[in-house]
């Protein structure tokens, strides 16, 4: 059983996670940014891929930026791994083909020396609809310290 109101429509109605037919409401976006979040934690690529834009680009905590192919390659690679990516409330800004979302959230991630590393960032994220599904295009993480 699950407890994502949105896989859970996407089940009963066999359409992709980020169809515009299944996702609408505020709601529907904080339920499809985390799914987003769990495909990279658990590299579930295929989903990664599905809902990342070509175009899209992320700014890092650090200041760099990557490239779709760059990003989601490092995630499937183990170059990057997410080990938790928590996000709390997620504030949703939404218009008609735009969607713009901002929340803090709790990461870990493993450390060369074999400890882990975990730290606080603010996200914002911005989806856009392209051909009748939705796809984030530009992410920023800042480091809280």
């Amino acid at each position: 059983m699950t407890h994502n109101p949105l896989l859970r429509k996407v089940r009963e109605s066999t359409v992709a996670p980020n169809s515009a037919e299944v996702v609408s409401s505020a709601d529907d976006f904080r339920s499809l940014e985390r799914t987003r979040l769990r495909s990279l934690v658990e590299r579930d690529m295929e989903l990664a891929y599905a809902l990342h834009s070509p175009e899209f680009h992320l700014v890092t905590p650090g200041g760099n930026t990557r490239s779709r192919e760059s990003y989601l390659t490092a995630v499937q690679t183990g170059a990057i791994t997410y080990l938790k990516w928590q996000a709390a409330d997620i504030m949703v800004r939404q218009f008609s083909n735009v969607v713009l979302l901002r929340y803090r959230a709790e990461l870990e991630m493993p450390l060369q020396s074999g400890g882990t590393s975990s730290f606080a960032c603010w996200h914002t994220d911005s989806y856009e609809l392209h051909n009748g599904f939705w796809q984030v295009v530009f992410s920023q993480a800042t480091r809280i310290v």
